[in-house]
């Protein structure tokens, strides 16, 4: 039966409105700096990856922790009986190791992604170029700004947009080496009001120290001065005491004094603000001061040991990120079970030579290192008899110790004496 009740109240319901139009963003308007890339601050200053860069904070720390990542090297690794041996035969090993492209280093490539990283939230990205067989022959560095990550809704798979021209092409997670930071969040996104109070207080040093910030002085004259007479009077004190002649012997006209302005109990901390907000910056990019040259509480004790901070709550994640990256992208489901890459992060632990020297003896005392071992890890050539494990402090088998040609049994010594 046709619901006729229904019928009448649809017939005399109120139309729905038709849906409007978008609201268009103007350039004033907040969400406008995203779009352009900027980060709004509670300082109205704009904080982009590039302004970000010119603060010696930002900067310092973004290539500190890339170069890191970039000149530590990093091998693939296959399991044996033995514990893991280095692979490099596997082609894989090549693109780690050695060069990313021919024109690009494996070190320069992990630089550029790992400061990409540092300023995008989206990451770094790398396209892995490769064969009919789907073996993996070269990466290539993509601009993380024509890079949009999406989710397969129904797998949950990551795939990626690129830009490329007009056209954005689809790559599989497989095929794209992806470096993000925590939280797909840049440090700069997250310390974007520390950096944008930096950026103001390097601004205002700025006006603070350029002409007419802060006049040096005042010229004080007893009587009334025409606009003519005062305009010569500061153009001629301008001319006698500014440029290449400042801190000359000033002439002052009959009754003028010269009163000298210093700075304030404010102006006196305005270092202090900006030494401040350099530590902040470290907090967010997890770098210890001194290692951003602030040695305000450096010492030679703590110093070594935010080396080593450095290297394992700095470093490890990103070198954690890094080798599952790789082995993401270059190695089979299969092939990971049995091969694995890592990081060798023994330079940063070097203290000294005569600490290093020092635990050599212990690990040559405790048989872990052969001298050719400890040759190696000096740069120099193996010697002959240089691989065996045997303590050198330990005192030889008399019966395996060669004799000299002139050695002379026992009694025919005691005989002769």
């Amino acid at each position: 039966m046709f619901p006729f009740p229904d019928y009448l109240t649809g017939l005399f319901r109120k139309a729905d409105p038709e849906p409007s139009a978008p609201k268009p963003v103007t350039l004033t308007d907040p969400l406008a700096s995203w779009l352009f890339g900027a980060v709004p601050t509670h300082s109205n200053v704009s904080v982009t990856p590039k302004s970000a860069m010119q603060i010696p904070a930002v900067s310092s720390a973004v290539e500190l922790i890339a170069e890191a990542v970039g000149t530590l090297p990093v091998k693939l690794f296959v399991r044996n009986a033995k514990g893991k041996e280095a692979d490099p035969a596997h082609p894989a090993f090549r693109l780690a190791h050695d060069e990313a492209n021919d024109w690009t280093s494996a070190a320069e490539l992990r630089t550029q992604l790992t400061r990409d990283a540092l300023l995008h939230d989206k990451g770094g990205f790398a396209l892995a170029n490769r064969t009919s067989d789907g073996r993996v022959v070269e990466f290539i560095r993509v601009d993380p700004t024509t890079v949009e990550p999406k989710t397969n809704e129904s797998t949950g798979e990551p795939f990626y947009m690129v830009q490329q021209g007009r056209k954005a092409v689809r790559y599989e997670y497989r095929d794209v080496l992806h470096i993000r930071a925590f939280d797909d969040t840049a440090p700069i996104t997250r310390a974007r009001n520390a950096i944008g109070l930096a950026m103001s207080l390097e601004q205002h040093a700025a006006r603070l120290f350029a002409r007419g910030a802060r006049p040096s002085g005042i010229l004080k004259h007893p009587g009334k001065l025409g606009a003519e007479t005062a305009k010569r009077l500061k153009e001629g004190w301008q001319a006698s005491q500014s440029g290449d002649a400042s801190g000359g012997t000033a002439l002052l006209e009959d009754g003028m004094d010269f009163q000298a302005l210093t700075f304030n109990s404010v102006d006196s901390q305005f270092l202090e603000q900006r030494r401040y907000q350099t530590e902040e910056i470290a907090r967010a990019f997890r770098v210890p001061p001194t290692m951003l040259f602030d040695l305000t509480r450096g010492t030679w004790a703590n110093t070594e040991e935010m080396g080593h901070q450095f290297l394992t709550y700095t470093l490890r994640p990103w070198l954690d990120a890094w080798e599952w990256a790789y082995a993401r992208v270059l190695l089979s489901a299969e092939e990971r079970t049995q091969r694995f890459f890592e990081f060798i992060a023994d330079d940063l632990l070097t203290v000294s030579h005569g600490a290093q020297a020092t635990a050599f003896g212990q690990y040559r005392s405790m048989g872990v290192l052969t001298a050719n071992e400890v040759r190696a890890a000096r740069n120099l050539p193996p010697l002959p008899g240089g691989d065996e494990l045997g303590s050198p402090h330990i005192n030889p088998d008399p019966a395996l110790t060669p004799k000299a040609d002139n050695d002379n049994p026992p009694d025919t010594e005691k005989d002769a004496a």
